[in-house]
Protein backbone atom coordinates (compact mmCIF):
# COMPACT_ATOMS: atom_id res chain seq x y z
CA UNK A 1 0.00 0.00 0.00
CA UNK A 2 2.59 2.46 0.93
CA UNK A 3 4.19 1.89 -2.95
CA UNK A 4 0.54 2.99 -4.45
CA UNK A 5 0.41 6.20 -2.14
CA UNK A 6 3.76 7.03 -3.47
CA UNK A 7 2.28 7.01 -6.90
CA UNK A 8 -0.34 8.97 -6.32
CA UNK A 9 1.31 11.34 -5.12
CA UNK A 10 4.68 12.03 -6.88
CA UNK A 11 3.40 13.57 -9.62
CA UNK A 12 0.73 15.73 -8.08
CA UNK A 13 3.50 18.52 -8.20
CA UNK A 14 2.57 18.49 -12.43
CA UNK A 15 -0.03 19.18 -11.86
CA UNK A 16 -0.81 20.29 -8.43
CA UNK A 17 -9.70 34.95 5.08
CA UNK A 18 -12.99 32.24 3.43
CA UNK A 19 -14.80 34.78 1.17
CA UNK A 20 -18.20 34.90 0.99
CA UNK A 21 -19.50 33.06 -2.44
CA UNK A 22 -21.22 36.51 -3.51
CA UNK A 23 -17.88 37.93 -3.41
CA UNK A 24 -17.52 40.83 -6.24
CA UNK A 25 -14.87 40.62 -8.99
CA UNK A 26 -12.99 43.19 -10.29
CA UNK A 27 -14.72 45.75 -12.06
CA UNK A 28 -14.14 47.23 -15.41
CA UNK A 29 -11.77 50.02 -14.13
CA UNK A 30 -10.01 47.66 -12.13
CA UNK A 31 -9.36 45.05 -14.62
CA UNK A 32 -7.96 48.08 -16.85
CA UNK A 33 -4.97 48.30 -14.28
CA UNK A 34 -4.18 44.66 -16.02
CA UNK A 35 -3.11 46.97 -19.27
CA UNK A 36 -1.66 49.91 -17.24
CA UNK A 37 0.01 49.73 -13.46
CA UNK A 38 -0.23 46.02 -13.55
CA UNK A 39 1.20 43.09 -15.37
CA UNK A 40 -1.36 41.28 -17.60
CA UNK A 41 -1.28 38.51 -14.38
CA UNK A 42 -1.92 41.48 -11.35
CA UNK A 43 1.80 42.12 -10.66
CA UNK A 44 3.19 45.92 -9.98
CA UNK A 45 4.86 46.73 -13.18
CA UNK A 46 7.17 49.25 -11.67
CA UNK A 47 9.85 48.34 -9.60
CA UNK A 48 10.45 49.26 -6.06
CA UNK A 49 11.40 52.51 -4.78
CA UNK A 50 14.92 51.28 -4.21
CA UNK A 51 15.98 49.80 -7.52
CA UNK A 52 16.72 46.62 -5.98
CA UNK A 53 13.46 45.56 -8.00
CA UNK A 54 13.24 45.96 -11.53
CA UNK A 55 10.28 46.90 -13.65
CA UNK A 56 8.28 44.28 -15.39
CA UNK A 57 9.49 44.46 -19.48
CA UNK A 58 7.71 41.20 -20.53
CA UNK A 59 9.98 38.76 -19.21
CA UNK A 60 11.65 36.05 -21.17
CA UNK A 61 9.71 36.30 -24.38
CA UNK A 62 12.31 34.11 -26.55
CA UNK A 63 14.65 30.94 -25.76
CA UNK A 64 18.24 31.92 -25.19
CA UNK A 65 20.94 30.77 -27.81
CA UNK A 66 21.85 26.69 -27.76
CA UNK A 67 18.47 26.05 -26.51
CA UNK A 68 17.17 22.84 -28.03
CA UNK A 69 13.16 21.82 -27.21
CA UNK A 70 12.76 19.03 -25.49
CA UNK A 71 16.75 18.92 -23.83
CA UNK A 72 17.38 20.87 -20.61
CA UNK A 73 17.06 24.37 -20.19
CA UNK A 74 19.87 26.78 -21.14
CA UNK A 75 20.77 29.33 -18.16
CA UNK A 76 19.84 32.86 -19.92
CA UNK A 77 21.28 34.56 -16.73
CA UNK A 78 24.56 32.33 -16.87
CA UNK A 79 27.16 35.35 -16.50
CA UNK A 80 25.44 36.45 -13.46
CA UNK A 81 27.36 36.32 -10.26
CA UNK A 82 26.44 36.92 -6.54
CA UNK A 83 25.90 40.34 -5.50
CA UNK A 84 26.40 38.94 -1.99
CA UNK A 85 25.64 35.90 -0.15
CA UNK A 86 23.97 35.74 2.92
CA UNK A 87 25.23 33.21 5.70
CA UNK A 88 24.22 32.65 9.68
CA UNK A 89 27.69 35.14 10.64
CA UNK A 90 25.39 38.19 8.69
CA UNK A 91 21.60 36.92 8.86
CA UNK A 92 20.70 39.66 11.21
CA UNK A 93 21.16 42.38 8.16
CA UNK A 94 18.97 40.29 6.00
CA UNK A 95 16.40 39.20 8.31
CA UNK A 96 13.34 41.88 7.55
CA UNK A 97 13.39 40.47 3.54
CA UNK A 98 13.53 36.75 4.65
CA UNK A 99 10.70 34.35 6.01
CA UNK A 100 10.78 32.60 9.14
CA UNK A 101 11.52 29.28 7.46
CA UNK A 102 14.45 30.75 5.72
CA UNK A 103 15.76 32.44 9.13
CA UNK A 104 15.28 29.03 10.93
CA UNK A 105 17.32 27.13 8.27
CA UNK A 106 20.09 29.57 9.48
CA UNK A 107 19.96 28.23 12.72
CA UNK A 108 19.29 24.85 11.85
CA UNK A 109 22.66 24.69 9.80
CA UNK A 110 24.63 27.72 10.42
CA UNK A 111 27.92 26.34 9.16
CA UNK A 112 26.51 24.88 5.99
CA UNK A 113 23.19 26.99 4.91
CA UNK A 114 23.40 29.93 2.63
CA UNK A 115 21.60 32.20 0.31
CA UNK A 116 23.94 33.40 -2.97
CA UNK A 117 21.86 36.59 -3.82
CA UNK A 118 21.70 37.81 -7.72
CA UNK A 119 20.48 40.46 -8.91
CA UNK A 120 16.66 40.02 -9.53
CA UNK A 121 15.47 39.59 -12.75
CA UNK A 122 11.81 39.81 -13.71
CA UNK A 123 11.74 36.56 -16.05
CA UNK A 124 8.14 35.49 -15.66
CA UNK A 125 5.72 35.21 -18.70
CA UNK A 126 3.17 33.51 -20.40
CA UNK A 127 1.20 33.18 -23.47
CA UNK A 128 -0.86 36.10 -24.87
CA UNK A 129 -4.23 33.91 -24.39
CA UNK A 130 -3.42 33.67 -20.94
CA UNK A 131 -3.08 36.93 -20.40
CA UNK A 132 -6.59 37.34 -22.63
CA UNK A 133 -7.98 34.89 -20.53
CA UNK A 134 -6.99 36.45 -17.01
CA UNK A 135 -8.29 40.04 -18.17
CA UNK A 136 -11.92 38.14 -18.89
CA UNK A 137 -11.61 35.96 -15.62
CA UNK A 138 -11.08 39.56 -13.60
CA UNK A 139 -14.71 40.93 -14.27
CA UNK A 140 -16.25 37.35 -14.19
CA UNK A 141 -15.01 34.92 -11.75
CA UNK A 142 -16.67 34.17 -8.69
CA UNK A 143 -15.99 32.08 -5.32
CA UNK A 144 -18.64 29.32 -4.66
CA UNK A 145 -19.18 27.54 -1.31
CA UNK A 146 -17.42 29.38 0.79
CA UNK A 147 -14.22 29.19 -1.04
CA UNK A 148 -14.10 25.72 -1.90
CA UNK A 149 -15.20 26.24 -5.49
CA UNK A 150 -15.04 29.27 -8.20
CA UNK A 151 -16.78 29.73 -11.40
CA UNK A 152 -16.75 31.88 -14.68
CA UNK A 153 -12.99 31.92 -15.08
CA UNK A 154 -10.78 30.09 -17.57
CA UNK A 155 -7.63 29.05 -19.19
CA UNK A 156 -5.99 31.83 -17.02
CA UNK A 157 -5.69 33.81 -13.50
CA UNK A 158 -9.07 33.42 -12.11
CA UNK A 159 -8.67 36.11 -9.60
CA UNK A 160 -5.76 38.61 -10.80
CA UNK A 161 -6.57 41.66 -8.29
CA UNK A 162 -7.81 39.36 -5.54
CA UNK A 163 -9.73 40.46 -2.40
CA UNK A 164 -9.03 38.39 -0.50
CA UNK A 165 -6.71 35.20 0.79
CA UNK A 166 -8.81 32.37 -0.86
CA UNK A 167 -8.70 33.97 -4.11
CA UNK A 168 -5.03 34.70 -4.04
CA UNK A 169 -4.70 30.59 -2.83
CA UNK A 170 -6.79 29.87 -6.01
CA UNK A 171 -4.47 31.77 -8.23
CA UNK A 172 -1.48 29.70 -7.14
CA UNK A 173 -3.64 26.16 -7.13
CA UNK A 174 -4.48 27.13 -11.09
CA UNK A 175 -1.62 29.19 -12.46
CA UNK A 176 -0.54 28.42 -15.61
CA UNK A 177 2.00 25.44 -16.49
CA UNK A 178 1.08 24.61 -20.08
CA UNK A 179 -1.39 22.15 -21.43
CA UNK A 180 -0.26 18.68 -21.64
CA UNK A 181 2.69 17.74 -19.74
CA UNK A 182 5.19 14.22 -20.52
CA UNK A 183 8.37 14.07 -17.92
CA UNK A 184 10.70 11.14 -16.80
CA UNK A 185 11.93 12.67 -13.01
CA UNK A 186 12.75 11.22 -9.72
CA UNK A 187 12.11 12.32 -5.98
CA UNK A 188 14.22 11.45 -3.05
CA UNK A 189 13.97 11.87 1.04
CA UNK A 190 17.22 12.88 2.39
CA UNK A 191 18.61 11.74 5.35
CA UNK A 192 20.72 13.57 8.34
CA UNK A 193 23.76 12.09 6.93
CA UNK A 194 23.00 13.08 3.45
CA UNK A 195 22.21 9.80 1.69
CA UNK A 196 18.89 8.66 -0.16
CA UNK A 197 17.34 6.47 -2.56
CA UNK A 198 15.29 7.46 -5.55
CA UNK A 199 12.18 6.63 -7.16
CA UNK A 200 11.54 7.69 -10.77
CA UNK A 201 8.60 7.50 -12.76
CA UNK A 202 7.65 8.85 -16.19
CA UNK A 203 4.78 11.24 -15.35
CA UNK A 204 2.30 12.71 -17.40
CA UNK A 205 -0.28 15.43 -16.96
CA UNK A 206 -3.27 16.92 -18.67
CA UNK A 207 -4.54 20.55 -17.11
CA UNK A 208 -7.80 20.14 -18.19
CA UNK A 209 -8.38 24.28 -16.86
CA UNK A 210 -6.02 24.80 -19.84
CA UNK A 211 -7.23 23.67 -22.98
CA UNK A 212 -7.25 26.18 -25.60
CA UNK A 213 -10.61 25.55 -27.09
CA UNK A 214 -12.33 24.56 -23.96
CA UNK A 215 -14.42 26.99 -21.25
CA UNK A 216 -15.33 26.61 -18.12
CA UNK A 217 -18.60 24.91 -18.42
CA UNK A 218 -16.90 22.17 -20.07
CA UNK A 219 -14.67 21.33 -16.87
CA UNK A 220 -17.41 19.17 -15.39
CA UNK A 221 -15.32 20.05 -12.09
CA UNK A 222 -12.22 18.65 -12.90
CA UNK A 223 -9.05 20.68 -12.97
CA UNK A 224 -6.84 18.34 -14.15
CA UNK A 225 -5.93 14.57 -15.28
CA UNK A 226 -2.63 12.80 -13.92
CA UNK A 227 -1.15 9.56 -15.28
CA UNK A 228 2.36 8.00 -13.88
CA UNK A 229 4.27 4.70 -14.60
CA UNK A 230 7.29 3.41 -11.83
CA UNK A 231 10.10 2.97 -14.02
CA UNK A 232 12.77 2.10 -10.71
CA UNK A 233 13.61 0.97 -8.70
CA UNK A 234 12.75 -2.94 -9.40
CA UNK A 235 10.21 -3.55 -6.44
CA UNK A 236 8.26 -0.76 -7.63
CA UNK A 237 8.74 -0.46 -11.18
CA UNK A 238 5.59 -1.55 -13.62
CA UNK A 239 2.96 -0.20 -11.07
CA UNK A 240 0.84 2.71 -12.04
CA UNK A 241 -1.12 5.82 -10.47
CA UNK A 242 -4.34 7.68 -12.10
CA UNK A 243 -5.74 10.87 -10.47
CA UNK A 244 -8.43 13.14 -11.89
CA UNK A 245 -8.37 16.64 -9.76
CA UNK A 246 -11.60 17.65 -9.01
CA UNK A 247 -12.05 21.72 -8.37
CA UNK A 248 -14.26 21.29 -5.71
CA UNK A 249 -13.47 18.62 -3.48
CA UNK A 250 -16.06 19.28 -1.22
CA UNK A 251 -18.68 18.54 -3.76
CA UNK A 252 -16.77 15.89 -5.30
CA UNK A 253 -13.11 14.15 -3.99
CA UNK A 254 -10.16 13.64 -5.44
CA UNK A 255 -10.63 10.27 -7.56
CA UNK A 256 -7.73 7.98 -8.12
CA UNK A 257 -6.91 4.30 -9.55
CA UNK A 258 -4.36 2.20 -8.55
CA UNK A 259 -3.07 -0.36 -11.32
CA UNK A 260 -1.00 -3.56 -9.46
CA UNK A 261 1.65 -4.86 -11.72
CA UNK A 262 2.18 -7.64 -9.73
CA UNK A 263 -2.01 -9.01 -9.57
CA UNK A 264 -2.33 -6.85 -12.95
CA UNK A 265 -5.49 -4.83 -11.38
CA UNK A 266 -7.03 -1.34 -11.42
CA UNK A 267 -8.50 -0.78 -7.81
CA UNK A 268 -10.18 2.41 -7.07
CA UNK A 269 -7.43 4.00 -4.30
CA UNK A 270 -8.58 5.68 -1.20
CA UNK A 271 -8.96 9.62 -1.55
CA UNK A 272 -5.65 10.73 -0.30
CA UNK A 273 -5.88 14.53 0.73
CA UNK A 274 -5.34 16.86 3.26
CA UNK A 275 -2.58 15.78 5.76
CA UNK A 276 -2.31 12.07 4.69
CA UNK A 277 1.41 11.04 5.07
CA UNK A 278 3.13 10.53 1.73
CA UNK A 279 5.09 7.28 1.33
CA UNK A 280 7.23 8.31 -0.75
CA UNK A 281 8.75 11.30 1.09
CA UNK A 282 9.59 8.83 3.80
CA UNK A 283 7.03 10.90 6.01
CA UNK A 284 8.10 14.70 5.12
CA UNK A 285 5.95 15.87 2.92
CA UNK A 286 1.57 15.77 3.30
CA UNK A 287 -0.72 15.19 0.39
CA UNK A 288 -2.26 18.83 0.67
CA UNK A 289 2.22 20.11 0.63
CA UNK A 290 2.32 18.52 -2.95
CA UNK A 291 2.68 21.95 -5.02
CA UNK A 292 3.50 24.01 -2.14
CA UNK A 293 -0.27 23.15 -2.03
CA UNK A 294 -2.99 21.93 -3.27
CA UNK A 295 -6.40 20.49 -2.92
CA UNK A 296 -9.10 21.49 -0.86
CA UNK A 297 -9.05 24.85 0.96
CA UNK A 298 -12.04 24.16 3.01
CA UNK A 299 -10.07 23.51 6.77
CA UNK A 300 -8.41 26.86 6.96
CA UNK A 301 -9.50 30.28 7.05
CA UNK A 302 -7.38 32.28 4.89
CA UNK A 303 -5.87 35.50 5.20
CA UNK A 304 -4.34 38.36 2.66
CA UNK A 305 -1.77 39.77 4.45
CA UNK A 306 -0.55 41.96 1.86
CA UNK A 307 2.80 42.32 0.03
CA UNK A 308 6.64 41.79 1.25
CA UNK A 309 9.69 41.82 -0.76
CA UNK A 310 11.74 38.50 0.09
CA UNK A 311 14.36 36.93 -0.75
CA UNK A 312 13.43 33.72 -2.89
CA UNK A 313 14.53 30.94 -5.15
CA UNK A 314 14.43 32.51 -8.56
CA UNK A 315 15.35 31.40 -12.03
CA UNK A 316 17.16 28.41 -10.81
CA UNK A 317 18.65 26.93 -14.06
CA UNK A 318 21.94 25.65 -11.90
CA UNK A 319 19.43 23.19 -9.86
CA UNK A 320 18.51 21.42 -12.67
CA UNK A 321 21.58 21.26 -14.58
CA UNK A 322 22.75 18.44 -16.38
CA UNK A 323 25.82 19.18 -15.27
CA UNK A 324 24.92 18.93 -11.57
CA UNK A 325 24.71 15.13 -9.97
CA UNK A 326 22.21 14.07 -7.65
CA UNK A 327 24.86 13.40 -5.14
CA UNK A 328 26.60 16.92 -5.54
CA UNK A 329 23.34 18.47 -5.51
CA UNK A 330 21.79 16.73 -2.44
CA UNK A 331 23.88 17.81 0.76
CA UNK A 332 23.24 17.00 4.25
CA UNK A 333 20.58 18.84 5.40
CA UNK A 334 20.01 21.22 2.58
CA UNK A 335 20.59 21.25 -1.55
CA UNK A 336 24.35 22.44 -1.90
CA UNK A 337 24.13 26.28 -1.95
CA UNK A 338 26.72 26.96 -4.84
CA UNK A 339 24.14 25.52 -7.45
CA UNK A 340 20.81 27.65 -6.18
CA UNK A 341 20.02 31.24 -6.75
CA UNK A 342 18.12 33.48 -4.33
CA UNK A 343 16.75 36.84 -5.74
CA UNK A 344 14.60 40.03 -4.34
CA UNK A 345 10.93 39.55 -5.52
CA UNK A 346 7.64 40.88 -4.37
CA UNK A 347 5.79 38.11 -3.08
CA UNK A 348 2.02 37.97 -1.96
CA UNK A 349 1.71 36.65 2.40
CA UNK A 350 -1.28 34.38 2.50
CA UNK A 351 -1.64 33.24 6.22
CA UNK A 352 -4.05 30.20 6.62
CA UNK A 353 -5.55 29.29 10.01
CA UNK A 354 -6.71 25.68 11.16
CA UNK A 355 -10.35 26.22 11.93
CA UNK A 356 -11.52 25.23 15.40
CA UNK A 357 -13.14 22.06 14.50
CA UNK A 358 -11.04 20.87 11.59
CA UNK A 359 -8.43 18.57 11.98
CA UNK A 360 -4.82 18.85 10.19
CA UNK A 361 -1.02 18.06 11.60
CA UNK A 362 -0.69 21.94 10.40
CA UNK A 363 -2.22 24.61 12.94
CA UNK A 364 -0.88 27.39 10.46
CA UNK A 365 0.57 27.80 6.62
CA UNK A 366 1.87 31.17 5.28
CA UNK A 367 2.87 31.01 1.56
CA UNK A 368 4.81 33.46 0.12
CA UNK A 369 3.30 33.89 -4.09
CA UNK A 370 5.33 34.79 -6.18
CA UNK A 371 3.62 38.09 -7.83
CA UNK A 372 4.75 38.08 -11.74
CA UNK A 373 3.29 33.67 -11.56
CA UNK A 374 1.47 33.63 -8.60
CA UNK A 375 3.38 29.84 -7.67
CA UNK A 376 4.44 29.79 -4.06
CA UNK A 377 8.13 30.02 -3.79
CA UNK A 378 8.44 29.62 0.15
CA UNK A 379 5.67 28.25 2.53
CA UNK A 380 6.33 27.64 6.40
CA UNK A 381 3.90 25.27 8.25
CA UNK A 382 3.58 25.55 12.02
CA UNK A 383 2.88 22.33 14.35
CA UNK A 384 -0.17 22.01 16.72
CA UNK A 385 1.83 24.10 19.15
CA UNK A 386 2.60 27.20 17.26
CA UNK A 387 5.90 26.72 16.44
CA UNK A 388 7.37 26.38 13.24
CA UNK A 389 7.83 23.12 11.79
CA UNK A 390 8.34 22.53 8.42
CA UNK A 391 9.54 24.50 5.59
CA UNK A 392 9.09 23.79 1.72
CA UNK A 393 10.95 25.66 -0.75
CA UNK A 394 9.87 25.74 -4.76
CA UNK A 395 13.05 26.52 -7.16
CA UNK A 396 11.18 28.77 -9.76
CA UNK A 397 12.65 29.30 -13.50
CA UNK A 398 11.25 30.51 -16.48
CA UNK A 399 10.03 27.56 -19.10
CA UNK A 400 10.70 29.35 -22.05
CA UNK A 401 9.80 26.89 -24.20
CA UNK A 402 5.94 27.88 -22.91
CA UNK A 403 6.84 30.05 -21.77
CA UNK A 404 5.74 29.96 -17.39
CA UNK A 405 7.02 30.36 -14.65
CA UNK A 406 7.53 27.05 -12.75
CA UNK A 407 9.54 24.97 -10.35
CA UNK A 408 12.55 23.25 -10.97
CA UNK A 409 12.91 21.07 -7.93
CA UNK A 410 10.35 21.73 -4.80
CA UNK A 411 12.12 20.67 -1.61
CA UNK A 412 10.41 20.06 1.75
CA UNK A 413 12.36 20.86 5.52
CA UNK A 414 11.53 18.98 8.25
CA UNK A 415 12.93 21.25 11.23
CA UNK A 416 12.49 19.05 13.39
CA UNK A 417 13.99 15.62 12.01
CA UNK A 418 16.29 17.48 10.25
CA UNK A 419 15.50 15.99 6.85
CA UNK A 420 14.20 16.72 3.66
CA UNK A 421 12.50 15.39 0.56
CA UNK A 422 12.99 17.11 -2.75
CA UNK A 423 10.71 16.00 -6.49
CA UNK A 424 11.17 16.80 -10.21
CA UNK A 425 14.69 15.60 -10.25
CA UNK A 426 15.66 15.21 -13.51
CA UNK A 427 19.46 16.22 -13.70
CA UNK A 428 20.51 12.64 -15.11
CA UNK A 429 17.70 12.34 -17.28
CA UNK A 430 18.02 12.89 -20.85
CA UNK A 431 15.25 15.26 -21.31
CA UNK A 432 13.51 17.40 -19.36
CA UNK A 433 9.67 18.55 -19.44
CA UNK A 434 8.16 18.13 -22.85
CA UNK A 435 5.38 20.38 -23.64
CA UNK A 436 5.36 19.57 -27.23
CA UNK A 437 3.16 16.40 -27.38
CA UNK A 438 0.37 15.60 -29.19
CA UNK A 439 -3.11 16.77 -26.34
CA UNK A 440 -4.83 13.72 -26.25
CA UNK A 441 -8.70 12.90 -25.39
CA UNK A 442 -9.98 12.12 -22.23
CA UNK A 443 -10.13 8.25 -22.71
CA UNK A 444 -6.40 8.27 -22.29
CA UNK A 445 -6.91 9.49 -18.91
CA UNK A 446 -9.91 6.86 -17.52
CA UNK A 447 -9.70 3.69 -15.76
CA UNK A 448 -9.74 1.31 -18.75
CA UNK A 449 -6.80 2.69 -20.30
CA UNK A 450 -4.73 2.40 -17.21
CA UNK A 451 -5.59 -0.90 -17.31
CA UNK A 452 -4.47 -1.71 -21.19
CA UNK A 453 -1.42 0.33 -21.47
CA UNK A 454 -0.14 -1.32 -17.67
CA UNK A 455 -0.51 -4.92 -19.17
CA UNK A 456 1.42 -4.09 -22.02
Amino acid sequence: MLHKHRLIHAGLALALGMAAASALAANGDEAQTLKGSLTPLGAERAGNAAGTIPAWDGGITQAPQGYQPGKHHVDPFAGDTPLFTITKANLEQYKANLTAGEIALFNSYPDTFQMPVYKSRRSGSAPQWVYDNTYKNATSAKLLDGGNGFADAYGGVPFPIPKSGVEALWNHITRYRGTYVVRRASEAPVQRNGSFALVTSQQEGLFNYYRKDGQFAGLKNVLFYYLAFVKSPARLAGGAALVHETLDQIKEARQAWIYDAGQRRVRRAPNLAYDTPIAASDGLRTADDTDMFNGSPDRYDWKLLGKKEIYIPYNNYKVSSPAVKYADLLHAGHLNPQHSRYELHRVWVVEGTLKPNARHIYSKRVLFLDEDSWGAAVVDQYDGRGDLWRVSMAYLKNFYDLPTTWSALDVFHDLQARRYYVQNLDNEEAQTVDFAQPVPEDAYFMPSALRLRGTR
